[in-house]
């Protein structure tokens, strides 16, 4: 997968692209990564790549035109020349996106290419938006920049892709592959302090541990964030223990 962004501070990339899955993904040729700096595209002495609001207002606006040239060159580029060109999934970080889940970052590991084009200081100018595929939002909140949005969306979707990920498995036994949250992890020692791992997982039965963490993620699931069941396929017995959980809950 080819992933890049295009950015006002580019150098922000560098700590979390150059260490732990993001630096294995590129080691093993599972990923290449180019930070684009959008000063790049201006045209005046100071690199300017914002402007005061039409109609006033606080705060810069980032101007359309970098972004469009920017876009244009780097569409037509790969970062080897033997690569086929192929237009990249352009995608915008901004409040009134679509929230990103765990279904989104599968989607988007699905992509040979990706381009994330990243705001700053009050926001983008509206035009520039004809160039997104989709516009993404982490959460009801404010950052700083966009930067810092593409990094945990960049992360997200490049645990997807096979082989980042030491376990054979991969991403799918974390919360969220299934629509549940993930159950509760232990290591040794067995006996910490008074507390200890659950019988179950040091019995050596497959089967039995199983079923113990499916439940566990079910009840987990429940108690946290009863809302993603809505989304889940329960099976009958899944049904079940949740009736069951909840009877003993009320009592």
């Amino acid at each position: 997968m080819i992933i890049e962004t295009l950015s006002t501070f580019p150098s922000m990339y560098d700590s979390v692209m150059g260490a732990s899955m993001m630096r294995i993904a590129q080691e093993k040729g599972i990923l290449t990564f180019k930070a684009h700096d959008l000063r790049d595209w201006t045209h005046d002495r100071h690199r300017t790549t914002d402007d005061d609001p039409y109609g006033g207002g606080d705060g810069l606006v980032m101007k359309c035109e970098p972004i469009f040239e920017a876009y244009e060159d780097i569409a037509g580029n790969l970062p080897s020349a033997s690569d086929p060109v192929k237009r990249p999934h352009t995608i915008f970080l901004a409040p009134h996106g679509e929230p990103f889940d765990d279904a989104l970052a599968c989607e988007l590991a699905r992509e040979e290419r990706l381009l994330f084009v990243c705001g700053h200081y009050e926001g983008i100018d509206e035009r520039a938006y004809a160039l997104a595929d989709r516009t993404i939002s982490l959460g009801d909140y404010v950052l700083t920049s966009g930067e810092l949005a593409s990094m945990v969306v960049i992360d997200a979707v490049v645990r997807k892709l096979p082989g980042v990920l030491g376990a054979p498995t991969g991403a799918l036994g974390e919360s969220f592959a299934d629509g549940l949250l993930e159950y509760p992890q232990y290591t040794r020692p067995a006996t910490y302090r008074g507390m200890d791992v659950p019988a179950v997982l040091l019995s050596g039965d497959h089967g039995a541990v199983a079923r113990w963490r499916h439940e566990r993620s079910l009840e987990r699931t429940a108690r946290l964030r009863p809302d993603l069941l809505e989304n889940v396929d329960l099976s009958h017995a899944d049904r079940e223990f949740l009736l069951d959980l909840s009877e003993e809950t009320a009592s």
